[in-house]
């Protein structure tokens, strides 16, 4: 049995009844109460708001202009005869000579909404004076009451808006969690999920120890479970079911992949990158020690509370804590670039709109930047609210902070910095070059000119060099500058200068800079924040480091409300708060921040993890819901506003919220919980598919599980498990898998020159990591990943696309990784064991690839087309694939606008080790691989059931 909690049944009573019926009301009464305000939200933007721009010569702003209509100078409104009225013709939508209105089929009225209309005409159309218009406000609660509910926030823009009503349906997740009593012996995830099943439809039955081992195998790990744990698994299913499960999810929450597993899924949602985005896409050489920090926290079971206050404030909760200050990166997840060619206040608006909504979204569920610019339009969050927000984080500043490594940290791998000192010494021996050219050319430049030389030569003699370095000519050049020589006394800026010698330079100056950040990632810094004021920074040349007294310079900021959000145009300061509403329906869950520089993140942190916060712990539950089944309880995970999706078990969604702050925010007990319920242990296999689809088309009843197609992560994963390539180290610097060429030597421009090719690490163990270590470029998506839905790291990922489109298959069954992978686990299973039989190997590759035996049909069909293709093969001379070793770029210099071209040299391919080729192997080997590719393309390979 399950109880409901008392204010939960007070609240359905209250509001389940329908609104009064508009024909109760006068025709004054609904032109005030209903016609009036529906008007001016749905009309005005067109037709009022900007009297210039008033479509159609159709002036709502007045009576007279409501009445009169427009162009086609055709009242709009006709006393007492709604079917002969223009206005309430065109809301039907369906009239053949009056246009739709509004135009926008999203924004399209309401049946009860159209009804308010027709009988406000049908009844004279009155439109009363303000007079009589107060008066009838003085009697309109019992109308209003009906609309919902007012709440109290921090302030509005407009008294309409402060005085807007809300039906309390919409504002489901402010109110206080309330959790249900489950009195049976039942699962509570089975108990709730029961209360919303339709009826006559029964459950499928329990899933087999195969298909149950796989599914929660790749929802805790992301891997697939090896041969031997499906037996051993399978045994221990037989003996009792029930035990086995429990000790099964045990294992698989203590495996170190479970951390990788969750940070994959978190990652999606802070939109994790390593580079910055935009035309300025340069490496966040560090950021990868968040990406670290988030495997450790999952895998250690960090408290949820704790996880959220350490990403917010780690800097002020424990300053001298390097994890702390990692753990900050997530406040600069969002992309962003200074450059010289922005203002500079622009841009930290931009970090500080992004950072208050990436907060919203992340932990709240709630897309914040609908009221930079005014009043939310749809929930109780006012522009006051937003930058109160947005206060917190006005002392906030960005950073590449001094954290030493941690043991617990992989810094393995560093050896790679030779590649970058191999690139570093040939853009500089390129400016050397260049510069020798210019000093050639500057002597010569004199010569031509008949300029005494003395004052350039005592200039080139006081310029010190190394290693036998001819002098600097730009800091000769500096010299006589200084020194106050006439212009055209000293030698040209770029004397000597080709087109060649303009894009070359270029590329070679912007490639030292580039290098700054990439030599980031070797170094003891944490991609982070610190307290203080706002630095005047003009552009951004090179990282970013916290100053010595972060108070002593800049600009302490004082936050306001921005017109249009524009940082020019501020209108009204405020202090540092939270959102109001949630403090309105949940007294206890206040929040004092000061409006001390430092601190405020802590407190914001405090208030978002209290316990009793609905929207934290309603939103990472529904997360959790979404990465177990595949769907969440309410629909739009990083949307809990009136827009979303409302829950369809909202009683499961409050009792998993409760549960999480009861198990002390542990995740991994509500795997436990969630994990051993009836519904998720269930077939996908319905016993009466037709009923479940007649009964339940959108799948909310679980009574059959959804199955699901493996991320791109998990497929490029799975292959290297099932081949055996899969190298399970744990953590470390970003590593470069091959890529498809034409996407990894593409030209990408970044910082006003070319960034650096995609070149893959040189050894198979460093580029057969798993993906979730794998370099994410914003500016260059792996295709592979891409047609498999991996979403780009820009916005916040709520929820993965699963699309079925055409190039999958090219990607999939005709990409070289997909052969060499078929190749790499055809040949782990022949050498495996080499006396192996035909129908034995094909065994072991359904067991890698699918967890089980074949069936005699099954291997019958594969033998025969590996022996068909030994034949073909036995007739083919595979020829070695040739990696490239430098690639020749093309441009329009800028300063000159000719072209110019220049090599870059790809060092790393210098040492490059392929992967497995076919002529390594024999015939039968390659043939064999034909099979691989088959089974690895196969809906059983891509599909958790």
């Amino acid at each position: 049995m399950i109880r409901l909690p008392i204010c939960t049944l007070a609240a359905l009573a209250i509001f389940s009844g329908n609104d009064l019926h508009a024909a109760s009301m006068d025709a004054e009464t609904l032109a005030v109460i209903r016609v009036q305000p529906l008007l001016k939200e749905k009309c005005l933007g067109c037709h009022g708001d900007d009297p210039d721009k008033i479509k159609s010569d159709y002036d709502m702003r007045t009576a007279e202009g409501i009445f009169k209509g427009g162009e086609s100078e055709v009242a709009a409104v006709v006393a007492k005869q709604p079917d002969q009225s223009p206005l309430y013709l065109s809301v039907l939508r369906d009239h053949e000579s009056w246009e739709a209105m509004p135009p926008k089929d999203s924004e399209a009225l309401s049946a009860e909404q159209i009804a308010w209309i027709k009988e406000w005409i049908a009844g004279g159309a009155p439109w009363p004076d303000e007079a009589r218009k107060a008066e009838i406000a003085k009697h309109a609660d019992k109308w209003l009451n009906a609309d919902g509910i007012t709440v109290a926030t921090s302030g509005a823009l407009s008294d309409e808006w402060a005085n807007r009503r809300y039906k309390p349906e919409d504002l489901w997740a402010y109110q206080p969690v309330q959790k249900p009593r489950i009195d049976s012996g039942e699962n509570p995830v089975d108990a709730l999920l029961s209360l919303h099943r339709p009826q006559g439809l029964d459950n499928a039955p329990a899933a087999d120890a195969r298909t149950f081992i796989r599914r929660a195998t790749f929802d805790l790990t992301g891997l697939p479970p090896t041969p031997e744990e499906v037996s051993t698994f399978a045994a221990a299913f037989d003996r009792d079911a029930d035990v086995a499960v429990r000790q099964l999810i045990d294992r698989l929450l203590d495996s170190p992949h479970y951390g990788e597993r969750m940070a994959r899924h978190w990652l999606d949602v802070v939109r994790y990158a390593d580079s910055s985005g935009f035309a300025n896409d340069y490496e966040r050489g560090n950021t990868w020690r968040y990406r670290d920090y988030v495997i450790r926290a999952f895998n250690d079971d960090k408290p949820y509370d704790q996880f959220i206050r350490e990403q917010i404030a780690g800097d002020e909760v424990a300053p001298d804590d390097p994890e702390m200050l990692v753990a900050t990166g997530f406040l600069r997840m969002g992309p962003w670039e200074l450059t010289g060619m922005e203002v500079a206040k622009v841009a930290r608006q931009r970090f500080l709109d992004d950072v208050t909504n990436g907060v919203g979204e992340t932990f709240l569920a709630h897309s914040l930047q609908c009221a930079r610019c005014h009043d939310h339009k749809f929930d109780p969050v006012p522009t006051q609210d937003y930058y109160a927000m947005q206060a917190v984080f006005g002392t906030t500043q960005l950073a590449e902070r001094q954290a030493r490594f941690l043991k617990e940290e992989n810094t393995a791998g560093f050896e790679e910095q030779a590649y970058l000192e191999k690139r570093r010494k040939a853009y500089q021996a390129e400016l050397r070059r260049i510069n020798a050219i210019q000093l050639d050319a500057a002597e010569a430049w004199l010569k031509e000119n008949q300029i005494d030389s003395a004052p350039y030569q005592s200039a080139l003699a006081r310029v010190k060099t190394s290693d036998g370095d001819r002098p600097d000519f730009g800091k000769v050049r500096s010299i006589l500058v200084k020194q106050g020589l006439p212009e055209d006394q000293i030698p040209p800026r770029k004397v000597g200068f080709t087109p060649e010698e303009y894009g070359r330079e270029r590329v070679a100056r912007k490639g030292l800079e580039r290098l700054a950040w990439e030599m980031d990632r070797y170094q003891p810094v944490a991609f982070a924040v610190y307290d203080g004021k706002t630095p005047d920074i003009k552009s951004v040349y090179k990282p970013m480091r916290m100053p010595d007294k972060p108070m002593a310079k800049g600009e302490l900021e004082q936050t306001a409300i921005l017109a249009g959000g524009d940082p020019f145009a501020p209108i009204q300061e405020v202090k540092p708060s939270v959102l109001s509403a949630v403090e309105y329906f949940n007294p206890e869950c206040t929040a004092n921040i000061p409006d001390t520089p430092q601190g405020r993140r802590k407190a914001l942190a405090n208030w978002i993890a209290h316990a009793s916060n609905p929207l934290t712990t309603r939103a990472i539950t529904n997360r959790l819901w979404l990465w177990h089944f595949g769907q969440p309880i309410a629909g739009n995970p990083n949307n809990f506003g009136s827009t979303g999706k409302k829950p369809t078990h909202p009683e499961l969604l409050d009792f998993l919220a409760a549960a999480l702050v009861e198990k002390g925010w542990s995740i991994k007990q509500m795997h436990r919980l969630i994990m051993n319920s009836a519904a998720y242990r269930r077939s996908s296999a319905h016993p009466d598919p037709k009923t479940l689809a007649e009964k339940d088309p959108l799948h909310q009843s679980y009574a059959a599980f959804l199955p699901r197609r493996l991320t791109a992560e998990e497929l490029r994963d799975t292959m290297l498990a099932a081949t055996g390539e899969l190298n399970p180290e744990l953590g470390g610097i970003p590593v470069r898998p091959e890529m498809n060429l034409e996407a990894a030597l593409q030209p990408r421009q970044v910082m006003g020159s070319f960034a650096p090719a995609w070149v893959p690490n040189p050894k198979p163990e460093q580029r057969n990591r798993r993906s979730i270590y794998v370099q994410k470029i914003r500016g260059l998506r792996d295709p592979f990943m891409e047609v498999f839905n991996e979403p780009a790291p820009d916005f916040s990922c709520e929820a993965r696309e699963a699309s079925t489109v055409t190039p999958q298959v090219f990607s999939l069954f005709n990409s070289q990784g997909s052969s060499n992978r078929s190749l790499a686990l055809a040949h782990r299973v022949l050498t495996e064991d080499p006396d192996r039989s035909d129908r034995a190997v094909i065994d072991r590759l359904f067991q890698l690839a699918y967890g089980r035996d074949a069936s005699g049909d099954e291997q019958q069909a594969c033998v025969e087309h590996w022996k068909r293709m030994t034949k073909k093969q036995e007739g083919l001379t595979p020829h070695r694939i040739e990696s490239p070793t430098e690639v020749v770029r093309e441009a329009v210099e800028e300063n000159t606008g000719e072209k110019f071209t220049f090599t870059e040299t790809l060092f790393a391919y210098q040492d490059f080790v392929p992967d497995l080729q076919p002529a390594d192997v024999d015939a039968r080997t390659r043939a064999l691989a034909e099979v691989c590719l088959v089974l690895l393309n196969s809906n059983e390979f891509a599909y958790i059931y």
